[in-house]
Formats: structure tokens, sequence, C-alpha cells
């Protein structure tokens, strides 16, 4: 059992939020984490009654970009209750301690909560030259992974870097970067890849463990399907201008300025799965592709090595229709000429099955007056 913790909805009063801000964090948490409304009661009650849960947070070779976006969370609470009482437990970059004590946090929590917390991993763990490119109090990244690792409930690889190795990973890959999965095989892991991933998108994996006990359904990839499910192709607004045949052809041209889709610039949306187009970012603000910019495909394994970024991709697997942007002005034209045709021939023998209809119910009755 866990020490006497205070409660999540506890330090939220403590903190000075309303109840109302309460709910409201907790249906959009709902709601993101893709559960019906009904299950808002099942959320609410967990973060009412369960003590908070510890959690450590390690940064390896990565920018902290990951951080920045979950404490800029458009949710105040995401980043006033959430990340101060779990992460704190022992992060790098966020706690207030440093050197002895931040170390004594660290194996405080270790020890108080063996198989009870939760590790998040940032950053990929450089295997080259014995790890000397990223050590931490004269440990290695790896040796820091494996003894942090062995006494948590699950791990949560926050980012592209912890994800699939990022930037740090891409050809020629100088120190060896290794995502967290292949080093560690013996937990529950979940990626949520991204750089970085969407705050709220992070804030909703933790507020998921914490209602069920257990980790989030994932795809084969070990995303959570609640976030990545989902092409940023299938979800993006400027989908109908793709399917229409309407591209930007540069950046400054009267296309860019109408919004055209922007898979000619280089749009990695087709191939990319990622909330972006639905749950954007700054509050719901906007997103890369929204602000004029293609998608890099930044959740996906090896996005650094799969062509530049302003690379048209000239096909994608399992989506023919997409293979040739060029044919789909003339495809998008050949199937309304068509559905314009097939519904005028409907309405033409729709009409004429009319008229003789009629003209059998006139014949019948003019035969009906005469006997």
């Amino acid at each position: 059992m866990l020490p006497e913790q205070p409660t999540y909805y506890q330090e939220v009063q403590r903190k000075g939020y309303s109840r109302r801000d309460f709910v409201k964090f907790v249906s959009i948490m709902t709601a993101f984490i893709g559960l019906e409304q009904s299950a808002i009661g099942q959320v609410t009650k967990a973060l009412e009654t369960k003590p908070r849960m510890p959690v450590i947070w390690l940064h390896f070779q990565e920018c902290t970009c990951c951080s920045e976006s979950f404490i800029r969370s458009s949710h105040p609470i995401v980043a006033d209750i959430l990340l101060d009482k779990i992460s704190l437990d022992y992060s790098e970059t966020l706690m207030a301690a440093s050197g002895t004590q931040a170390e004594a946090a660290l194996r405080n929590t270790m020890t108080k909560y063996k198989g009870q917390y939760i590790l998040c991993v940032e950053g990929s763990v450089p295997m080259g030259a014995d790890g000397v490119y990223c050590m931490i109090g004269g440990k290695t990244s790896l040796q820091i992974l494996n003894e942090v690792s062995e006494g948590a409930a699950a791990i949560i690889a926050w980012g592209s870097c912890a994800s699939n190795g990022c930037v740090q990973a891409a050809r020629p890959n100088p120190t060896q970067a290794t995502p967290i999965h292949k080093l560690i095989t013996n937990k529950p892991i979940i990626k949520v890849p991204g750089c970085p991933p969407i705050g709220e998108v992070m804030a909703g994996v933790i507020v998921h463990y914490l209602t069920y006990g257990k980790i989030p359904e994932l795809d084969k990839l070990g995303r959570p399907k609640a976030f990545y499910n989902k092409r940023v192709h299938d979800t993006c607004y400027r989908r109908p201008f793709y399917d229409a045949g309407l591209f930007v052809e540069s950046f400054d041209d009267e296309n860019a300025k109408k919004g055209y889709c922007l898979y000619k610039m280089g749009c990695k949306g087709p191939s990319t799965y990622n909330a972006c187009g639905v749950t954007k970012w700054n509050g719901g603000t906007s997103f890369p592709i929204q602000s004029g910019h293609p998608c890099i495909g930044c959740s996906e394994a090896n996005f650094w090595d799969n062509g530049g970024f302003y690379e048209r991709a000239s096909a994608f697997p399992g989506f023919g229709i997409e293979a040739n942007a060029d044919d789909l002005g003339k495809v998008a034209l050949g199937v309304t000429g068509a559905a314009l045709t097939i519904h005028a021939i409907a309405t033409n023998i729709g009409k004429s099955n009319l008229i003789h209809e009629h003209q059998v119910e006139g014949i019948e009755s003019e035969h009906e007056l005469k006997s």
C-alpha cells in the first residue's frame, strides 16, 4: 500500500481551484482519452479518492521540449496539480532540489514506492562509447535507466526521442542513440511520440493510468489508440482540397493564401498518426498545418531519415489514391463528371418510368370507362 497521501482533488482544493474548475478539467481529460461522457463519473471518483501516484521523470538525450509542452497545457490543473504532485518526486529539470538532495529524493522514491511508481523517460539512451555521451552523477544513462526501471510499475516514453530515437538516432547516429523499448523489455511501456507530444495528450495518458490503474489500449507500435488511431490527413481541415486536387505549389502562391492542401510541399499527414488536427496546440488554437506549414511526421519512427521535410513523398503504401497527387484533380473531376452522368441517367430513367406508369394508368382508366 502507498503511504498516506492527499488525493488529487484535495490538492486541487488546496491550490484554490473551484469545484467547477475540477469538473471542467475532468470533462476535458475524459474526452481527450477517448472515453464516453458516462465515464466522467469514474474519472472524477478516481481523482477524488486515489492518493497521488509518485512518478520519477528522467531526462537523457533530448531538448526538454516534452516537459515544456506538458507545463504549457491549456488547462492550469495539468501543470499545477498533475505535474506538481507527480513529477517532482524526481525530475532533473523541474524539481527545486539538485545534487545530493536530488539523488536522495530519487532513492527515497524508489525505495518507499517500489513497484508502485510510474517511470517517465524523456530522451534516448546513447549506447556508443560505453554511454559516455550522456552521464548524470557519474553514471551512464543506461545504468540509471536499468536501476530506476527495476521498481517501476509502468514506463512512459515521452516524445520521439524516447519512443524511436528521433534526431539523435538519425543517420549516422554517432552516439548510437536507442529508444527505451529496445532496452527495457520486462515492463509495460507506453510510447507517446511527437516532437514534442501535445501537452493534453501527455496529461490524458497519466489521467487514464490514474483512473484505471493500467496502461491505455495501445496500437501495434505501442502508442495510445485514443490519440494515435487516425492519420493527421484524415482529420485535417484541408482534406477536402486534397480530394479536389487543389494544392499549394509554393509557399507564397495564391493557393497558399487560399489555404489549399500542403501535400505537394512535403506534408507527411497521409502517413502520420497523431491527434494534432483534433486536439491542436495552445488551447486548441492551431497546429502546424493550420499555421501554413506541412506536417513533418514527427510522431512516426525514423522521420528524420524518411526524406526531407519539404520533399514530397511519391507514394504511401496502402493508400493507392494518394500515390500521385498530380492525377487527383483529374480523378476528382472524372468522378464528379461520372457522378453527374449517373445522376442524369438515373433521373431520366426515373422520369421515363413515371411517364410509363401514368400512360399505363391512363390506358387502364380508359378501358374502365368504356366498359
